[in-house]
């Protein structure tokens, strides 16, 4: 049975990679992250792993020879990835670095996440080969990453996606989620028209994720919902299914926000590459927020 190595299994995303892969593949899943517990215990391992330190990754790795490394763990929170620069750098592409030499010994393939904020959002939605051109500080390190794995001569697979929604365990408020808390409380909200991209539900990348894998696949990989929006329209959408007041959303420009990082505006990315060639079917809005709803109890 082929070992698969997790990293960043307490986030968002990890958690949602581990019920995947416990639900859907006979893969000996090792979860890892820096807490000192896992969030989900399906009976696979876990162990406590720091992926900035060098020393630590290469000699966990060479004791336990996966032959995949998925890593999920990175610093996301875009504004504070352009105030606190070096600690963004470290976990975004240092991190990465020292998976690749660990990798490099065992033989592992790495399959790493990025994100359309590798372009500017000047002329989305975008392929995987167009060409990037980060506008903030967050796309630059996560472009720094890829570039690591391209050039390193590994094998690897890099999957792009945006604007991440669903259920977790005690992880910062992902869009929908958020919304959800404000809305039906009666909280208005605040939402850009001018952001342009498709929301993913979780769950597709975790499966997408898991048949890239099966697939032996390599390269770079667009993952993302099926229509491309603005966030407004998203919440409007979110509105409509939940049942929500849509006069508490309330729009405004990008710029109205004064945030310390730019945003690209007219993203999306492009996923016919992973439709065709491994038969996926991404959600759209309106299946996503009912996926969701369902899962939530609603």
């Amino acid at each position: 049975m082929n070992t698969v190595l997790l990293t960043g299994a307490n986030g968002f995303l990890g958690q949602n990679i581990v019920s995947i892969f416990n639900r859907e593949s006979d893969y000996s899943l090792i979860q890892t992250s820096v807490e000192n517990s896992p969030a989900l215990n399906y009976g696979q391992q876990y162990y406590q792993l720091d992926i900035t330190n060098k020393e630590q990754v290469k000699n966990f790795i060479a004791e336990v020879k996966p032959s995949v490394v998925i890593n999920a763990a990175a610093m996301t929170n875009v504004d504070q990835c352009e105030t606190d620069r070096e600690i963004c750098w470290r976990l975004n592409v240092d991190a990465v670095k020292n998976l690749i030499i660990a990798a490099r010994q065992v033989n592992a393939k790495i399959v790493h996440y990025s994100t359309d904020y590798v372009f500017d959002g000047k002329s989305g939605p975008y392929t995987e080969i167009d060409t990037p051109n980060p506008i903030n500080f967050y796309g630059r390190s996560k472009l720094a990453s890829e570039n690591a794995l391209i050039a390193s001569g590994i094998d690897y697979i890099i999957i792009r996606t945006m604007v991440l929604y669903g259920l977790g365990l005690n992880n910062k408020q992902n869009f929908a989620i958020w919304l959800i808390y404000k809305l039906e409380s009666g909280q208005p909200v605040n939402i850009v028209t001018d952001q342009i991209g498709n929301a993913t539900i979780v769950d597709d990348l975790a499966f997408g994720t898991l048949k890239l894998i099966e697939n032996d696949k390599n390269g770079i990989y667009n993952m993302a919902g099926e229509d491309i929006l603005s966030r407004f329209d998203f919440t409007l959408k979110l509105c409509e299914v939940f049942g929500f007041d849509e006069s508490l959303v309330f729009p405004i420009k990008t710029n109205e926000l004064n945030q310390p990082a730019a945003r690209p505006l007219n993203s999306g990315l492009i996923t016919l590459k992973a439709k065709s060639e491994l038969g996926l079917n991404f959600m759209d809005s309106l299946e996503g927020l009912r996926f969701l709803k369902s899962q939530m109890g609603y």
